[in-house]
């Protein structure tokens, strides 16, 4: 594999350079502090973990769940709102679905109201949902990126 700094096919170690971990030859590594030398595999290359860190995504229909279990409990928009200690107009936005609350906030309501936002998504699956919002919003620098496996 090729050095990840100058591009020459030799054996590859692992470097800290710049605050960036990189694969990289042993005269590159020079730049940086080498923190791998071993745990190469037979062909000379280090293996890419994949990450295992779960991604989380907020369901399609939030803003019908939350309105419905809101109504449910006999709750106005301002009363649930003061209960989770957030703005009336934030609440309304959501129950009309123009705004897509984050991840700490969807919690916050699935405690409350004992309801699921929250869904975990495979890496596929979360790579089919980000080209979706890319497209209503036009091109991104985002877009550009080069996801590895």
């Amino acid at each position: 594999m090729q050095c990840d700094m100058c591009g020459i096919e030799a054996p590859l170690v692992r470097a800290k350079i710049e605050g960036t971990m990189l694969n990289v030859c042993k005269r590159c590594g020079s730049f940086g502090e080498i923190i791998k030398t071993q745990g190469v595999t037979k062909k000379g290359f280090f293996r890419r973990e994949k990450a295992s860190a779960p991604i989380e995504s907020i369901v399609e229909n939030y803003s019908t769940i939350i309105k419905n279990k809101r109504e449910s409990k006999k709750l106005k928009q301002e009363d649930f709102a003061s209960q989770i200690n957030e703005k009336e107009s934030i609440i309304h936005k959501i129950e009309t679905g123009h705004f897509t609350p984050s991840i700490d906030l969807a919690r916050k309501i699935e405690r409350f109201l004992g309801i699921t936002l929250i869904e975990e998504l495979r890496e596929e699956e979360a790579r089919v949902v980000v080209a979706k919002e890319t497209k209503s919003k036009g091109f991104t620098l985002g877009d550009m990126i080069k996801f590895k496996k």
